[in-house]
């Protein structure tokens, strides 16, 4: 008889045996990013059953399958609780593909490069912030491949959001009703400039105080056209952004006060400046950082970009009461992911009482955030969906690499049962297309305060 050395629950022990420790590296039977450094792959870290959905289940899902609610419970331990509820309850169907095992998949290339270049050189210091070893701001890549605790895991989720130095983001959005109507339809761009933790290593313009420029302008339909914002974000996490937005009805420029991070900002969206990428406020403005799990998850983080099939990078939609309610998306096993949870600090009146992040250590990307409310009732969740941008033979590239950015986005306010979807497309109402080159004098074209004037009255 074969006596297998890793049976099925050894990987649950190391995991909680992580737990216990505190700090430890990622990986089951190796240190996870040694292996990445010599091969870009992680299939020597982990055994078979964190590498396979087939054998993680004992045979019972495997790649090519569709979860719903017929077979949801079996994998109820790798879903986030609304993602489960909505599979279970809402007609929600979610296919299943392979693990990805080649690391070169889940990064663009230049992060990538920069994370390997820079390891070792990132650190927490006295104020809370992230520095490299020499004092200066951080330099690219993520700063804690293997993060110590909740705040280095979430600092690499902030410090670049979309992870290239420049991207802009081409986005139709739609709002499903609890009836499962299109209440709103949006057309917007997104576009963000780091200044400083580049994965070129460079600092913009000098601007070594500051982190970021983010903007965001809407351009359909006709009664929101013109509506813009801008986020100024200084490199110290403490500190608040500066936010100002531009309204056409009242054509001026006005600053919001800090709080405007928890509203929605037009009629019927469910998203707020603080949900972005699971960190859309400055790092030190939360606090209680902690890692309350470490897991196996289903995360949408391969082979859902469409470009192949759809010249707008379109999905298909199911689901809800009147099947439109959730795009068909594509999830794999993502073997091991720190489980964070944080509360928000310095906003007194925050409606949040915390919000819950799953991190796949592979990468260092969130793949499902959940918030609660100040009764620490669950609230509302904010699912991504990533890809490289390969589609078969079509492949949308980035300074000669393959591309890798998100691709949808769900956000579920599950106590009002309100959904914003959103995609990022080719293109949207304006002309503007998604990208990430910012030669074309990005700044002054989107990134200031008359840029945003200009765009609101255009």
């Amino acid at each position: 008889m074969r006596i297998k050395k890793y049976d099925f629950n050894y990987s649950r022990r190391v995991f909680l045996e992580k737990g216990l420790m505190g700090a430890a590296a990622a990986g089951v039977l190796a240190p996870l990013w040694p292996e990445i450094g010599r091969a870009a792959d992680i299939t020597k870290a982990y055994p078979d059953e964190l590498l396979s959905i087939e054998a993680y289940t004992k045979g019972k899902v495997k790649p090519g399958d569709v979860i719903t609610a017929d077979n949801v419970d079996i994998v109820k331990d790798l879903l986030d609780p609304i993602a489960y509820q909505q599979v279970k309850t809402m007609g929600r169907r979610i296919n299943i593909v392979e693990t990805t095992r080649d690391v070169t998949k889940l990064f663009p290339y230049e992060y990538l490069e920069a994370t390997l270049r820079n390891q070792g050189q990132g650190t927490i210091g006295a104020d809370g912030n992230v520095w490299t070893k020499g004092g200066e701001p951080w330099i690219g890549g993520n700063p804690f491949p293997e993060p110590e605790d909740g705040l280095q895991a979430m600092a690499n989720v902030t410090l670049s959001w979309g992870r290239h130095n420049f991207s802009m983001y081409a986005i139709k959005d739609w709002e499903i009703s609890p009836g499962g109507d299109i209440s709103y339809a949006y057309d917007f761009v997104w576009a963000e400039l780091n200044t400083t933790a580049r994965a070129d290593g460079t600092i913009w313009n000098g601007k070594k105080d500051l982190l970021r420029y983010q903007s965001v302008w809407f351009t359909a339909p006709n009664d929101t056209k013109g509506s813009s914002f801008l986020n100024t974000w200084e490199y110290d996490q403490r500190k608040f952004p500066a936010l100002l937005g531009y309204l056409p009805a009242f054509r001026r420029t006005r600053e919001f006060p800090t709080n405007q991070r928890f509203e929605p900002l037009v009629p019927g969206i469910t998203f707020f400046l603080s949900d972005a990428w699971s960190s859309g406020d400055p790092l030190l403005t939360w606090g209680n950082y902690k890692i309350v799990e470490r897991k196996p998850m289903l995360g949408a983080v391969s082979n859902n970009w469409t470009g192949g099939r759809n010249e707008n990078w379109e999905r298909e939609l199911h689901g809800g009461p009147k099947g439109q309610t959730f795009h068909e998306t594509y999830m794999e096993l993502c073997p091991e992911c720190l489980v964070v949870e944080a509360e928000p600090t310095s906003y007194p009146r925050a409606p949040v009482g915390k919000k819950r992040v799953w991190i796949d250590v592979r990468n260092g990307m969130f793949v499902a955030y959940v918030t609660y409310d100040r009764r620490g009732e669950i609230w509302k969740s904010f699912e991504p969906g990533f890809s490289q941008y390969v589609d078969g033979d079509a492949v949308f590239l980035d300074n000669g690499h393959p591309a890798w950015s998100w691709n949808y986005v769900l956000c579920h306010d599950f106590q009002a049962n309100r959904m914003t979807r959103f995609i990022q497309a080719r293109e949207c109402t304006g002309g503007y297309k998604s990208g990430y080159d910012d030669s074309d004098d990005v700044y002054n074209k989107y990134l200031t305060v008359q840029a945003i004037n200009r765009l609101g009255a255009t």
